[in-house]
C-alpha cells in the first residue's frame, strides 16, 4: 500500500466550492481500481490549502488512474479551483 499526499492550494474565495466539488469527485476516485480510500482535509490556519490523502494498492495503480478517462472527470470537477499545480508525493509506512 502507498499513500498519495497532494498539497492543493485553491483560489482564495473558492474554498467552499472546492469542498463541494470534492464531495462529487470522491466517488470518481474511490471507484478506481486499486484505490483503497480517499480523504480530503482543509487547513485551519490556511483555509485555502487542502490536503488530499489517497491510499492506493501501488504507485502503479495511481498512475493507471491518472492515465484513465476517470482522471479527466476527477480533474474537471476539482481542477478549476486550483491556484496552481498540486504537489503530489507517495509514502509508505515505516
Amino acid at each position: 500500500m502507498v499513500l498519495e499526499v497532494a498539497l492543493i492550494d485553491v483560489v482564495p474565495g473558492s474554498e467552499d466550492a472546492m469542498a463541494a466539488a470534492y464531495g462529487e469527485a470522491r466517488t470518481v476516485i474511490t471507484a478506481a481500481e486499486g484505490c483503497r480510500s480517499a480523504r480530503m482535509t482543509r487547513g485551519v490556519e490556511t483555509p485555502d490549502r487542502f490536503v488530499l490523502l489517497v491510499e492506493w494498492d501501488s504507485v502503479e495503480a495511481h498512475e493507471a488512474f491518472r492515465a484513465s478517462e476517470a482522471f479527466g472527470r476527477w480533474r474537471a470537477l476539482i481542477g478549476p479551483h486550483f491556484a496552481g499545480p498540486p504537489r503530489v508525493e507517495h509514502f509508505t509506512d515505516v
